[in-house]
C-alpha cells in the first residue's frame, strides 16, 4: 500500500487511528498495540501476502536471538559472540537470498562460462530495511545496551507501518521508550496538525514534483537510445531532484503518520543538496541509514583508530557495502566506490589544510553528487554511458531553434546543430523553468524538519490543505508512481 494512494489516505491511515485511540481511552493498551501491529501487518500484506510469514519469522527470531543476547533468558548459558555471529549471518542470509542470488548466480556464470539458470527470486518488500534495523538490535543485545522487551512491544518496534517500507531505518532506544510513555496514549492534537502539515507536505513532493521529474528521468534513461548535451544534463539532473523528492517525501509522510500516533521519527535528511563537502553530504543525507554504516561497520572496522591506511581502508568498505545494500548490481557497487573514494579525497584534502570558497565548494559536490547518481539510477551499463556520453557533449550539442543565426561562426566549425533542444525526453522549456525551480527550493528553502516542533498557525493548516488538494488532484490526471527506495 502506498503512501500516496487513495486506501491509503482517506481509509487506512484514518481508520487505524481512530480504532487505536479508541481502544486507548477504553484503557485497553495491549490492545491498541496489538491493533496497532495487525494494522501494520496487513499494511504490509497489502503488497504481497505470500511475504508475511518472512517478516513474521524474521522477528521471532530476532526476538529470540536479541533475548538471549541481552541476558533476559538468563538460565540459559550461551557464548554470546556465538549467538550473535548465529544471529547476524542468518539475518544477512536471508537478505542475501531474496537480493542478491541473481547477481550472485550471473557473475558465477560470466566468470566461469557456466549457465546456471536465475532464480528470478521478487525481492520481499522492506527486507533491507527491517533486516538492517534488526541487526543493529541485535549488535546492542550482545552490547547489553538493549532492556527487557515483550514480543508485542518488539513486534510494533519492527512493524510499524510509518517506517516498515522505507525508512527511516529507527533505532530500539528511539522507539520503545515512545510506545511505553502513557503521554503517548492520549490524542494530542498540536502532533495531529504538525503530522497533517508534514504529511501534505511529503505528499506534495512526491505526487507533484517528484513524479514529475520520473517522466523526464525515464524518458533519458529508459527510452532515448541517444543524447544530446543539454538532454543529458536535464535526464541526470531529473533524476537527482526526483531522487531527493521522491525519497524526502516519503520520510515526511511517514514523519507526520507517526506523530498523529504521538510517535517521532529521526530525521532523514537535513538539506543535503545544500553540503559543501561529500562528509557534509553524507551527514545530511538518509541520516538514519549514515548512522547505521556508521556505527555497525565503519567503528567496528576500526573507525579512525587504527592509523591512515586503516582508516582510509575502512572508508572504502563501508560505502562499497552501502553501495551493495542498495542494490545487487555493479552499478550501485561502483557508486558506493566513488563515494568511498571522495570521502578519502576529501579527508586528504583537510589534513593539507586547503580550502576553497563556499560557492565552489558546494558546486563541485553538488556536481560529483549528481555525475554519481547516473550509475545509481543506470539499469545497466550501457544507459550511464550513455547519459555520461551525452553529458561531456560526445554525442552533440544542440542548440534552441532560432538563434543559430547568432552563432553562425560556432556552427560553421563545429557539429552544433539547431532543433529541439530536448526532443529525446520532451519537456521543453517547462523541464528547464523545473530544474531552476527545485534547485532553488533545495538551496534556498528551509527543509521540513523545522517544522515538526513548531506550532502550527490557522495558515499553516490553509497551505497544508492546498498542497494536499492539488497533490490529490494531480493523481488522479496522472499514473501513480511506486517510491524509489521500495526498490532497495
Amino acid at each position: 500500500m502506498l503512501f500516496n494512494s487513495y486506501e491509503f489516505i482517506f481509509f487506512f491511515l484514518p481508520a487505524s487511528f481512530f480504532i487505536y485511540f479508541l481502544l486507548l481511552g477504553q484503557r485497553l493498551v495491549i490492545a491498541a498495540k496489538g491493533f496497532l501491529v495487525f494494522a501494520s501487518l496487513f499494511f504490509y500484506s497489502w503488497w504481497n501476502i505470500d511475504y508475511l510469514p518472512l517478516i513474521l519469522v524474521s522477528m521471532l527470531f530476532n526476538y529470540v536471538i536479541g533475548n538471549t543476547l541481552n541476558e533476559n533468558f538468563r538460565r540459559i548459558r550461551v557464548h554470546k559472540k556465538s549467538v550473535l555471529a548465529i544471529g547476524v549471518v542468518a539475518n544477512l542470509a536471508l537478505l542475501g537470498y531474496f537480493k542478491y542470488s541473481d547477481f550472485l548466480i550471473e557473475n558465477f556464470d560470466l566468470l566461469f562460462g557456466e549457465s546456471v539458470a536465475l532464480m528470478h527470486l521478487a525481492l520481499p518488500l522492506a527486507i533491507s530495511f527491517f533486516t538492517f534495523q534488526q541487526i543493529a538490535y541485535l549488535v546492542d543485545s550482545y552490547r547489553g545496551e538493549t532492556g527487557e522487551y515483550d514480543f508485542l512491544n518488539y513486534a510494533l518496534f519492527v512493524t510499524f507501518f510509518p517506517q516498515l517500507i522505507a525508512g527511516p531505518i529507527v533505532h530500539h532506544a528511539e522507539m520503545m521508550p515512545q510506545f511505553a510513555s502513557r503521554w503517548n496514549a492520549v490524542k494530542n492534537y498540536r502532533h495531529i496538525a504538525t503530522g497533517l502539515f508534514i504529511f501534505s507536505l511529503g505528499l506534495f513532493k512526491k505526487v507533484v514534483i517528484a513524479d514529475t521529474f520520473a517522466k523526464w528521468s525515464n524518458a533519458g534513461f529508459d527510452t532515448a537510445s541517444v543524447l544530446n548535451f543539454f538532454e543529458a544534463w536535464a535526464t541526470s539532473l531529473s533524476y537527482t531532484f526526483q531522487l531527493y523528492f521522491d525519497f524526502s517525501g516519503y520520510t515526511d509522510m511517514a514523519i507526520g503518520a507517526a506523530l498523529l500516533f504521538n510517535i517521532k521519527l529521526p530525521f532523514n535528511f537535513n538539506s543535503p543538496y545544500k553540503a559543501l563537502d561529500i562528509q557534509d553530504f553524507w551527514r545530511r543525507w538518509h541520516m538514519t541509514l549514515s548512522r547505521f554504516l556508521r556505527d555497525y561497520i565503519y567503528i567496528p572496522l576500526g573507525g579512525n583508530r587504527k592509523g591512515s591506511i586503516r582508516t582510509y581502508a575502512n572508508l572504502l568498505i563501508t560505502f562499497v557495502l552501502g553501495g551493495i545494500w542498495h542494490g545487487a548490481g555493479w552499478t550501485f557497487i561502483l557508486w558506493g566506490l566513488l563515494h568511498g573514494i571522495a570521502l578519502v579525497l576529501h579527508r586528504f584534502w583537510k589534513i593539507a589544510g586547503f580550502s576553497m570558497p563556499k560557492i565552489l565548494a558546494w558546486l563541485v559536490t553538488f556536481l560529483f553528487i549528481n555525475f554519481t547518481w547516473v550509475f545509481f539510477r543506470a539499469a545497466e551499463w550501457g544507459d550511464a554511458v550513455k547519459v555520461l556520453k551525452g553529458m561531456l557533449g560526445l554525442s552533440g550539442v544542440v542548440v534552441a531553434t532560432g538563434i543559430e543565426k547568432h552563432l553562425h561562426t560556432l556552427f560553421s566549425q563545429t557539429s552544433i546543430v539547431a532543433a529541439d533542444v530536448t526532443e529525446h525526453i520532451g519537456g521543453g522549456y517547462m523541464l528547464l523553468l523545473s530544474l531552476a525551480a527545485a534547485l532553488m527550493l533545495v538551496i534556498a528553502f528551509s527543509n521540513t524538519n523545522s517544522f515538526r516542533d513548531k506550532k502550527m498557525t490557522f495558515w499553516h493548516m490553509f497551505a497544508a490543505s492546498l498542497l494536499f488538494s492539488y497533490a490529490v488532484i494531480q493523481s488522479l490526471a496522472s499514473s501513480t508512481e511506486v517510491f524509489l527506495y521500495f526498490n532497495f
